[in-house]
């Protein structure tokens, strides 16, 4: 056997969604020209499938296959104009670590916040062997989880352990989805998803072309990598908020917590990530009152749209609607509107719920949420409007919020939506419940008086209204225009969308961050180290452009949306962080 070539990777498999499995052996050694006996071993890297023509949806695989001689098998194919872009040798996807703790004294690296990114970026480092310190305001994940059903079932609003803030952060409460449009060329990826299956994620996540979790099997992943990084070193503080930075000349030299119990407590420090999440609004102007560069970004605000999920199915699967290989079917739609307005799906949960997603007394948020099954009566997305920092400074009815002379501040976006999340919960009867309507209704400019056949699965409740009553409307009247023009447009794409009895609900206005704390971000430059880990030995990389030791990371920064691009985020700052410690003084 030649060991040259540990494995081929061999792509475009296509069979049907009944295949049996002894079918993907066959048509490898087909693909390849290979008896069966030459095939010895056989490993699924991806799986997806083509719904392309609903009444032939087949499987598409990525292989990654061992013969008795690679080396020979993978020439033989090169030179056939069939397989040679369909065989390749096998990239390494294996992680590498970039650096280990210097035997020398530092300071222990901080992180600020357990979502995925700070999560991660916490791992990478414990993986390391530097001990982090990892801050986080909101409780551990089965408490926090208590807390934010008792908002849901009591209108008990935590408001430091909700759906925002505690640990796992924002997206233990979402589908789960572990998938992600980012270029990963180093498999950042493949470390995430295979941490998760320690975690107890299910094994099919390294391979099925949509991986997802759902709530409460994040919860159980969220536990696990606590207790990895305490295992290895680290330490956590819960109910731990950042209230301030120490910082001397340029450089972070210590930051300042409080605790209910503990109070005030000052740690020193010189290397801190920031792994906030979107919602951390105090924290945002705290950093702007310390002179940290930010600026305001675009983000999107709308509602949550809910259909039956069988419809959904019928539409993008057609006769292999509820074939359990297929699972409950998803959509990604977008429309330009005439009004110079994008509008698109956001954060699509098929067989899932709307949830309350707020983080402050007296507003409504939504979001969406799923479990890992998907097979709740509803499917739900946000339908959502792309804005720009000159809209902020205006309210739903084009009044000022601010006057003219503060206009176009950093926090302008943030103060854009607490104006649309206070509407909302003006709207909804000033007690949590939601403002909501049929979509019927909706393109007819008239207001809802009683529910259809879709029920609203928000908690605490809905108020039925006219989202877009032209003297208190939801989101402002551009936005309520484009949502008006792109659902009959969705329809064209997925039948009945525009179904009269679907359900929007609002308001959507945590899509993203509403700034952007600026870091240095150099290109990959170098080729690869010694041990095969590709890096930029930049000795800024990914530190606050004004503010040395200081590592904005993830969704709260401007660099994420999702589970998956923030964990990755948080891998590839945890290395700066740990490459720069190791440097020599």
């Amino acid at each position: 056997m030649n060991t040259a070539i540990a494995s081929i990777r061999v792509t475009e498999i296509k069979l049907p969604l009944d295949h049996q499995p002894e079918a993907l052996r066959k048509a490898v050694c087909h693909k390849l020209n290979i008896k069966d006996e030459e095939l010895l071993d056989l490993h699924i890297f991806r799986r997806g499938y083509d719904a392309r023509k609903k009444s032939d949806i087949h499987f598409i695989y990525t292989l990654d296959v061992r013969t008795s001689d690679n080396a020979a098998v993978l020439a033989r194919a090169k030179k056939n104009a069939k397989t040679a872009t369909h065989v390749n040798t096998t990239p390494d996807t294996e992680y590498k670590q970039v650096a280990h703790a210097p035997q020398r004294d530092f300071l222990r690296p901080i992180v600020v916040g357990t979502g995925p990114c700070g999560l991660f970026a916490a791992l990478n480092l414990a993986q390391m062997g530097f001990k982090p310190l990892i801050l986080e305001r909101g409780r551990i994940v089965r408490e926090r989880t208590k807390d934010t059903w008792g908002f849901w079932r009591k209108r008990d609003l935590k408001v430091e352990s909700n759906v925002q803030f505690g640990e796992g952060g924002a997206g233990t409460f979402s589908d789960g989805k572990l998938w992600s449009q980012v270029k990963d060329p180093l498999f950042h990826g493949r470390k995430v998803m295979q941490e998760m299956v320690r975690g107890g994620a299910p094994d099919e996540i390294m391979y099925v072309s949509k991986p997802h979790v759902g709530t409460f099997r994040l919860v159980k992943v969220v536990e696990f990598l606590r207790e990895e990084i305490e295992r290895l070193g680290g330490e956590f503080r819960f109910s731990t908020k950042l209230v301030d930075l120490k910082i001397e000349g340029g450089s972070i030299r210590g930051i300042t917590t409080e605790h209910p119990e503990r109070g005030i407590e000052q740690i020193d420090a010189e290397h801190v990530i920031l792994a906030l999440g979107h919602s951390a609004r105090d924290t945002f102007e705290m950093l702007l009152e310390r002179g940290v560069y930010a600026e305001a970004k675009p983000f999107s605000v709308g509602f949550r749209i809910e259909h039956p999920q069988s419809l959904i199915d019928r539409a993008r699967l057609g006769p292999n609607a509820g074939n359990e290989l297929l699972g409950a079917a998803d959509y990604k739609l977008v429309h330009h509107a005439s009004n110079g307005r994008s509008v698109y799906s956001f954060c699509m949960c098929p067989g899932g719920t709307v949830v309350a997603a707020t983080s402050e007394e007296k507003r409504v948020v939504t979001n969406g949420m799923s479990q890992y099954s998907r097979n709740e009566r509803n499917a739900n997305a946000g339908i959502v409007v792309g804005i720009e920092p000159k809209d902020y400074d205006f309210d739903a009815q084009g009044k000022p919020l601010v006057a003219e002379a503060q206009r176009g501040q950093i926090l302008a976006g943030m103060r854009f939506q607490r104006a649309l999340e206070s509407g909302a919960y003006l709207l909804g009867g000033e007690n949590y419940n939601a403002p909501s309507q049929r979509v019927g209704d909706f393109l007819r400019n008239i207001a809802s008086k009683e529910l259809g056949d879709v029920i609203p699965s928000y908690k605490p409740g809905v108020h039925l209204m006219n989202l877009g009553d032209t003297k208190a409307p939801a989101l402002p009247m551009y936005a309520i225009e484009a949502i008006r023009e792109a659902i009959p447009a969705f329809a064209q794409q997925i039948a009945d969308f525009d179904l009269h009895d679907a359900m929007l609900t609002g308001v959507e206005t945590r899509t993203s961050s509403p700034i952007r704390i600026k870091r240095h971000e150099p290109r990959l430059e170098g080729g690869r180290r010694p041990d095969g880990q590709r890096h930029d030995e930049h000795p800024l990389r990914y530190q606050s452009i004004n503010t040395r030791g200081l590592y904005p990371a993830g969704e709260g920064a401007g660099y994420a949306g999702g589970i998956m691009s923030a964990a990755i985020d948080g891998l590839k700052v945890a290395e700066a962080v740990a490459l720069n410690i190791c440097k020599p003084s």
